[in-house]
């Protein structure tokens, strides 16, 4: 089983996706357009949504970050709230530099910087409202 967190962006999935392939190196593996689906005559896609992500995938390390528009109605304005997404990786020098990508244009919650279970760790809310956490996962700093 592997749980897959699915994010709507309320029309700034496009914006999203080049985002974190800049900041984590995403690689983007499926984008599907409204107007690629097939036509439903009950919901009609307005024209001014034609071009707007319907799915997309991305892969994160050995993550799937699936995300979307949605339904475009909230005039750009995502809502995330209830949780964070966690990167954990190896050294400092990975996680600052993920934790600075991730807060350019965001909002720091916590600095990234040395706690008591590891060299490093940071929470941040991204320019689209995504929470993050920054992790490293340091054996040595690690509480015994």
């Amino acid at each position: 089983m592997e749980i897959q967190p699915y994010l709507f962006f309320n029309g700034r999935c496009e914006e999203a996706i080049a985002f974190y392939r800049a900041a984590l190196g995403a690689q983007e593996l499926m984008k599907l357009r409204m107007k690629d689906a097939p036509p439903n005559p009950a919901q009609p896609v307005p024209p001014e949504h034609a071009d707007k992500i319907m799915h997309a995938t991305l892969v994160v390390g050995t993550t799937h970050l699936l995300m979307s528009d949605g339904d475009c109605g909230e005039g750009g304005k995502a809502v995330h709230a209830g949780f964070s997404l966690s990167v954990t990786v190896e050294d400092h020098a990975a996680g600052e530099k993920y934790f600075n990508a991730l807060a350019d244009g965001g909002q720091v919650m916590m600095p990234f910087q040395q706690t008591f279970w590891t060299s490093g760790f940071g929470m941040l809310t991204d320019r689209f409202g995504v929470p993050w956490m920054v992790n490293v996962q340091d054996q040595q700093a690690a509480p015994k």
